[in-house]
């Protein structure tokens, strides 16, 4: 266990912040840093008044705001245990993850509340509307007198900074049950202790360079332990202010919300990055006069200094870095980053680490490398030859979580009899402890003559090619198929009818192929019509078309 307390944490940064704004909703309301201690306080009574005691669990459903925060807040403050849902489950699996975690208090989105129902989670003792806190559902009339049925709470006054103090937490207590979507079939309930959120969050504040008074804009699912940990827990505890995106986050809402606010620090997924890229510089980089121009070596310097200002511009033009996580980031496009001197980098973790296993600064990470092991793990590769020859990452330490909740048989696979967590993912670490991943050992096809072949990197190119929205290499058979879902905006641009795509498509492929080894051709593409389901982290699940 580490000395670090999270609930210490925060209680230090809400009386050393007090009259600081904490959190807003965008484009909504704001609280200080007073206000969200003497409301946690708040839902405090509302818990003890609902007679939840430490360890009982509390669910929350509900798209990113200021009242999901509190609630979550409050129940790790309290000795209670938070069970983040995300909003896009469908209702059976709602109900079915609030029955498997035990759940006895409901905290959700009134939409949700419609879509639900609430006899068959015989456990809850209440459901409570996120957005006023009023009374949806309890089991016996009044069972929680201090909570107004039919309007928007009052917040008391509460305690002043002198006064405020939170319970005793141990870091051997359990904070969170997060059930993955995952990638590869049914979720399993995480278990992270407050140990696991007080090592993460530890490291953030030793290595990520925020202060007191900087701004983030919270997108990511909270529901998820990456946008959770550092978008939100991270940001709280030294001061800053978090602007909370709760509406859907498409590339366009999330760079107007950028250039309102001004984030010091910026999180993102790979496919955020990829879109702004194919869609705002590719057109640029692609023309006849533009590849001129950039191969004149005092204009081309002008010209990536000007298309570097730009995409700092476009995500607000004051933050430090951005971190990019969650799945593989496309190499070409991190090849470009890297040639204009943006300022990125690349992190790595899962949930089952709270979530951090990897990070260094934009400054001195490595091309393509996913960082340093953190500082409270041990990392290793399962290979004769970590340097050098692909094998497992195995991680060990502070941040891993206790297992999964009621599945005793899935926690003695992914956590071995030392005590090595599988994570799953491939890769080798250098001479100077760099990560670099390679794909996901359940991803990788066996070539016709036992070569590895990790489709992720297959993908990454036909991503880039025209008409290609996105693609998934599968094995049919022993040959390489690519589901392609088209880019039909531009499609319908060049007026191309099925037929026409198809001819271009085939195109592509042959000069793809003419690239390739020849265990790692692709043998056809087929069009894919819709978009691939995917995680919160927009990694596709291929589990759903790997058939």
């Amino acid at each position: 266990m580490i000395p670090e307390r999270y609930v210490r944490m925060l209680e230090r940064s809400i009386k050393d912040n007090w009259e600081l704004p904490a959190m807003s909703d965008y484009q909504g309301e704001t609280i200080t840093y007073g206000e969200l201690g003497k409301r946690i306080l708040w839902l405090h009574q509302v818990f003890e008044k609902s007679h939840i005691k430490q360890g009982d669990k509390i669910a929350v459903i509900g798209k990113n705001s200021i009242n999901w925060g509190l609630v979550y807040l409050a129940a790790i403050s309290y000795g209670a245990v938070i069970v983040p849902i995300l909003p896009d489950f469908k209702p059976d699996d709602i109900q079915h993850i609030v029955n498997h975690s035990d759940s006895v208090l409901f905290f959700m989105a009134e939409a949700v509340f419609e879509s639900i129902d609430e006899t068959k989670m015989p456990n809850l003792s209440a459901i409570i509307s996120l957005s006023n806190f009023a009374l949806l559902y309890s089991k016996k009339e009044a069972t929680i007198d201090i909570l107004n049925k039919t309007a928007a709470v009052n917040w008391p006054e509460g305690p002043g900074v002198e006064d405020f103090h939170f319970p005793e937490i141990t870091n051997d207590l359990l904070a969170a049950i997060v059930y993955t979507s995952g990638t590869t079939g049914f979720s399993k309930g995480v278990m992270l202790p407050h140990n696991s959120i007080s090592a993460n969050i530890r490291y953030a504040q030793n290595n990520i360079p925020l202060k007191f008074g900087d701004k983030i804009v919270s997108f990511m699912p909270l529901a998820h332990s990456y946008g959770c940990a550092f978008e939100f827990l991270f940001p709280l505890t030294i001061g800053c202010h978090v602007t909370f995106l709760g509406k859907i986050p498409s590339p366009k809402i999330i760079v107007k919300a950028f250039q309102e606010v001004k984030p010091q620090l910026i999180l993102s997924v790979p496919l955020v990055i990829e879109k702004i890229y194919k869609k705002q510089l590719m057109p640029v980089l692609s023309k006849s006069s533009m590849k001129i121009l950039l191969k004149t070596p005092v204009v081309s310097k002008k010209i990536l200094k000007k298309i570097r200002q730009k995409l700092v511009d476009v995500f607000g033009g004051e933050f430090i870095e951005i971190v990019i996580g969650g799945a593989a980031f496309n190499p070409e496009v991190e090849a470009f980053l890297r040639k204009i001197n943006f300022p990125y980098t690349n992190g790595y973790g899962m949930t089952e680490c709270g979530p951090l296993i990897a990070y260094d600064g934009y400054r001195t990470n490595k091309m393509c490398s996913v960082g340093l092991p953190v500082d409270t793990l041990e990392v290793k590769i399962d290979s004769d030859d970590p340097q050098n020859k692909v094998g497992e990452i195995l991680v060990r330490g502070e941040n891993v979580m206790l297992g999964y909740y009621k599945n005793e048989a899935a926690t003695r696979e992914a956590i071995d009899e030392q005590g090595w967590l599988h994570t799953g993912d491939l890769g080798i670490i250098d001479e100077d402890g760099y990560i670099f991943i390679r794909g996901r050992s359940k991803n990788m096809i066996l070539g016709p003559s036992g070569q590895n072949i990790y489709p992720e990197e297959i993908e990454a190119r036909l991503n880039n090619m025209a008409f290609v929205n996105e693609a998934l290499l599968l094995d049919r058979g022993g040959k390489l198929v690519a589901l392609v879902h088209p880019d039909y905006e531009a499609v319908d641009a060049s007026d191309l009818d099925e037929a026409a795509l198809t001819v271009k498509l085939e195109e592509s492929r042959k000069l793809l192929n003419a690239n390739l080894p020849a265990y790692m051709q692709i043998s056809r593409i087929e069009i894919y019509p819709e978009e691939f389901e995917k995680t919160p982290t927009k990694k596709v699940k291929r589990f759903l078309y790997d058939v």
